[in-house]
């Protein structure tokens, strides 16, 4: 039977599963994830919208267009950063998870960081030898 990976928002409110292990495990550093994680970068996984299952909590989730190709989910109660996906294009089947939201250990098999130009000025991340964006 595949593991199911359970995860919430801070206040609790919004309870989700994912029927499958992310994907894709990326630290993001652009701006756009500073602002909306409030910290130097995101960790996200990706996994296919039929993948995730709303268990508690849907109504809660509000959503917020932060640029013409990402759209950005939150918990309205407490704030937490949930979820993010493209509606159009090559991946508008996926989801991409806020990991930090998840309750179930996970360890990704490969994970990477991304946008290291934007790199926070005070964040003490070295990235290895010509990271590609």
């Amino acid at each position: 039977m595949p593991k199911i990976y359970h995860g919430s928002c801070l206040c609790a409110k919004v309870r989700y599963e994912l029927l499958t292990p992310p994907k894709a495990v990326t630290h993001c550093h652009c701006r756009q994830c500073q602002k909306s994680h409030g910290a130097a970068f995101s960790t996200y996984g990706a996994v296919p919208h039929s993948a995730l299952r709303i268990v508690t909590g849907s109504a809660d989730i509000h959503s917020y267009a932060s640029s013409e190709f990402a759209v950005r989910q939150f918990c309205a109660h407490c704030g937490s950063s949930l979820f993010w996906s493209q509606p159009e294009g090559d991946w508008s089947d996926w989801v991409c998870i806020a990991l930090g939201t998840l309750d179930t250990p996970f360890t990704p098999q490969k994970q990477k960081h991304t946008h290291i130009s934007s790199k926070a000025p005070w964040d003490e991340f070295v990235p290895a030898a010509s990271p590609k964006e």
